[in-house]
């Protein structure tokens, strides 16, 4: 794989697997984004719902279409998101970082709905090879930063770069209104975030997420909020940020999406 041009690192916020199915501002953000990026020669996901221990990628040809949720509607589950896999972007990724070791994985995973529901917005017909890394949950929030360090050299291979996850995620607050009004704490730490990646404060937003209220409530536990730290880490000096998406679903979501280029 070679590419004349870098590709930019994207995060989006996905908040409900309602909005697979949704047409409202920000899927049509998400329609509207393939439009403003050269088309990749490949995908890597991080996505917010592959949580192991130990690394993986998957490395099948065919990756399935994972129905990772409960009690939504049937439409939800009779979406099959049919992209390829690349092997070969996985045996490139594996070759190149030996520390942590990454593991392949054949069947156990594919495209979990951290992915497709993104994915079905921006490129319908599925015709862009996607793999998948996992994200270990017995490491720190630095090991998430230093990964995203690793994998970006593949930004110069045309591999789009993207994480799946919400920097304002707790369910235990969720209203059910997709546009009920936010609380005052997923406001302050959304914008705390926004402010922290404009000013290019990078550390901040690996070490200090939880040291106020309103980051323990938004990010009470960390899997969706880890996968930003993938996309910081594989951020160069000279890209500059712009914000997809700004919004918060359901009192407690931040659907806050960035760019890098």
């Amino acid at each position: 794989m070679s590419s004349k041009n870098k590709m930019p690192v994207l995060f989006i916020g996905h908040g409900s697997p309602m909005n697979a199915i949704a047409n409202n501002n920000y899927t049509r953000e998400l329609s509207d984004l393939k439009n403003s990026i050269e088309t990749p020669k490949a995908i890597l996901m991080i996505s917010a719902h592959w949580l192991t221990k130990g690394t993986f990628l998957t490395a099948m040809s065919s990756p399935k279409t994972i129905h990772d949720f409960q009690g939504f509607p049937k439409e939800l589950f009779d979406i099959q998101y049919k992209a390829p896999g690349s092997p070969e972007l996985a045996e490139i990724l594996i070759n190149n970082i030996s520390s942590p070791q990454i593991e392949k994985d054949m069947d156990e995973w594919g495209l979990d709905h951290g992915t497709w529901s993104v994915l079905r917005h921006m490129y319908p017909e599925a015709n862009i090879p996607v793999i998948q890394l996992s994200m270990d949950m017995t490491r720190p929030a630095e090991y998430h930063f230093e990964m995203g360090q690793k994998i970006k050299f593949l930004r110069q291979q045309g591999v789009l770069i993207m994480a799946s996850g919400n920097i304002v995620h707790n369910l235990r607050q969720l209203n059910w209104d997709e546009n009920a009004l936010p609380f005052d704490w997923s406001v302050e730490f959304d914008l705390w975030v926004k402010e922290k990646a404009l000013q290019g404060d990078f550390n901040s937003l690996v070490k200090e997420f939880t040291e106020t209220k309103s980051g323990q409530l938004s990010v009470p536990t960390p899997d969706h909020y880890y996968p930003l730290l993938y996309i910081l880490g594989a951020v160069d000096e000279k890209d500059q940020l712009s914000f997809l998406f700004e919004g918060i679903q359901n009192a407690s979501i931040s659907m806050r999406s960035f760019k890098w280029s």
